[in-house]
């Protein structure tokens, strides 16, 4: 776990923990670039260096086309590096509740998208030549009652639907009565399971990695770190196929790209409602686990809970593997993480009694879009503007998905499921309108926080932890953090997308927003969207930890 005299963390990474992808990609291995400093003309700018971000722009580069991808960090800094590596087809919401919502055609493209997806990964390391662990694997889906729990026979049930829907739409699913992962000797006994057998898995920074080391080496590629954009805008006229408009990507330093498209790859759109309210926002949580090699099935496994657990296994060292296992979540800003990692670890050594010890714990982010669907594709009210967001669990194959989406509607080839994922589609998210309410009831109770102050006192801060503080002697609520030595840092709490109340989130040492789930690090630095700049200091140390924070 990074400490607190590590103030540039944030800038490789959103949190203040590191996930297990470090043991055999250090931060030292991505590649480097530099700031921007000129403006630019290009075919295609991407703002965001995550999987969606590299993987649009290696179908962009290529098929010939001019790209620049920008940065507000450093390279992999967001969610791609906080995964746990599932590339799955079988889908965290069920074919059976998609169809629900998108029909069996749009259940069919799901289907289909992430399988090619999934397997786009293996093809692109096999042609680059990247060692990124990618192999193919079995998925089991289990219910998370053991054998005689009044509950287990109700998900067995909808587990056997599940499967016939999936063989229906062409995936390769089996139901096993009886099945039981290899190597779970444990006394729970959590037997029978759905199998998707064409599964996949991967180390997710390996394999972005090796695509951005290919990407440097082509002369119609260039990319630009610590460049944070704060703006898009739409130039010119473009009315029934006469006229033109162009993209000016503006950036935090004051420079201008200049493109005929733009494309947001940046988790979240950075805007106030639309698509954004067609969100909810979770944290998720991951601990990676010793256990011997060869004792446990390499498989991937899901179990049936609302908050489910998901596990997979990646390499550790000549003696061990790690079992990378997750779960526990909860929406960004509206619960405790206390005791999340230790239901975690309680799960494994239950069901595999030989696990050793815990080296990594570390959490990360969700975006649930309320028709289970990601949007990927022109931003409504836009025509050179696109986004990716929405990866409801899946979002390593939604990524290389987008690649796929964007650079065909780019370069004006059809693709048979850009209407599933489209970001203006209307159907699919009237029905989803109370949920869509339910949200927005919860959302809107957050702002009781500007009545509310979590510490009464910095004195009753420990080093290394944060609290709000609010009393009416203050303009607004300020955020308070304590360093390691006790030296105080304030910041506004105010979020500055739509004015939430931030939390602190004492795993990450982060500042988070309950409203739309924007995240800052415990020097004020915005490390995920909505908003797009970074909390406002409220008095000079504040503004020196945020300065020393960001320098290159």
């Amino acid at each position: 776990m990074a400490t607190m005299s590590e103030p540039q963390h944030f800038m490789k990474t959103s949190g203040e923990t590191d996930a297990v992808w470090i043991h055999t990609d250090p931060y030292s291995n991505r590649p480097q670039f530099s700031p921007l400093t000129q403006d630019l003309d290009t075919d295609v700018c991407i703002v965001g260096s995550g999987i969606s971000g590299i993987s649009i722009a290696y179908e962009l580069v290529s098929k010939g086309v001019n790209v620049v991808m920008i940065e507000a960090r450093d390279i992999l800094s967001g969610e791609t590096s906080r995964t746990s590596g599932h590339l799955a087809s079988a889908l965290d919401d069920g074919y059976t509740e998609i169809a629900k919502k998108h029909g069996d055609d749009g259940a069919k493209a799901a289907a289909d998208s992430h399988q090619w997806a999934l397997n786009r990964v293996g093809e692109v390391s096999k042609q680059l030549g990247i060692e990124c662990e990618y192999r193919h694997l079995p998925g089991y889906e289990i219910s998370q009652y053991p054998r005689g729990h009044p509950k287990h026979a109700e998900e067995i049930a909808g587990l056997k639907e599940e499967c016939e829907k999936a063989r229906s739409l062409g995936l390769n699913a089996t139901f096993e009565e009886g099945f039981a992962v290899k190597g779970w000797d444990g006394q729970i006994d959590q037997r029978d399971a759905l199998v998707f057998w064409d599964q996949a898995t991967f180390h997710p920074t390996k394999y972005c990695v090796g695509v951005l080391k290919w990407l440097q080496q082509q002369p119609n590629f260039s990319c630009y770190t610590r460049t944070r954009m704060m703006d898009i805008k739409e130039k010119g006229v473009e009315l029934l196929g006469f006229g033109k408009k162009t993209a000016e990507v503006h950036t935090e330093n004051g420079h201008v790209i200049t493109c005929k498209d733009a494309v947001e790859a940046t988790v979240v759109p950075l805007q106030k409602l639309s698509v954004v309210a067609e969100e909810e926002y979770y944290r998720t949580y991951c601990i990676a686990i010793r256990v011997p090699k060869g004792y446990i099935e390499d498989c991937l496994l899901y179990d049936e809970a609302e908050a489910y657990k998901y596990v997979r296994f990646t390499p550790c060292d000549e003696k061990d593997d790690y079992l990378v296992i997750g779960g526990c979540d909860h929406k960004v800003g509206q619960e405790s993480a206390d005791g999340r990692f230790e239901e975690l670890e309680q799960w494994v050594r239950e069901r595999f009694t030989r696990a050793g010890s815990v080296d990594y714990k570390w959490s990360g982010q969700i975006f649930e879009p309320v028709d289970y669907m990601a949007f990927i594709g022109k931003n409504p009210g836009k025509k050179h503007t696109y986004i990716v967001t929405g990866d409801s669990g899946n979002g390593l194959t939604h990524g290389v998905l987008a690649g796929k989406l964007i650079a065909d509607e780019i370069t004006e080839v059809p693709n048979p499921w850009a209407k599933l994922y489209a970001p203006n589609r209307m159907g699919s998210i009237m029905k989803s309108l109370p949920s869509m309410l339910s949200h927005d009831v919860q959302i809107n109770l957050q702002y009781k926080r500007f009545a509310q102050s979590d510490i009464q006192d910095i004195e009753d801060l420990a080093p290394g932890t944060g609290g709000v503080i609010n009393k009416a002697d203050l303009k607004k609520p300020i955020a308070v953090y304590k360093d390691d030595q006790g030296k105080v840092h304030k910041f506004s709490a105010i979020c500055p997308h739509l004015h939430g109340v931030v939390c602190w989130n004492n795993v990450e040492k982060s500042w988070d927003c309950p409203i739309h789930g924007s995240r800052f690090s415990k020097d004020g630095i915005c490390v995920i969207g909505p908003a797009k700049s970074n909390l406002s200091p409220a008095d000079e140390t504040g503004a020196q930890a945020q300065k020393i924070a960001v320098e290159n």
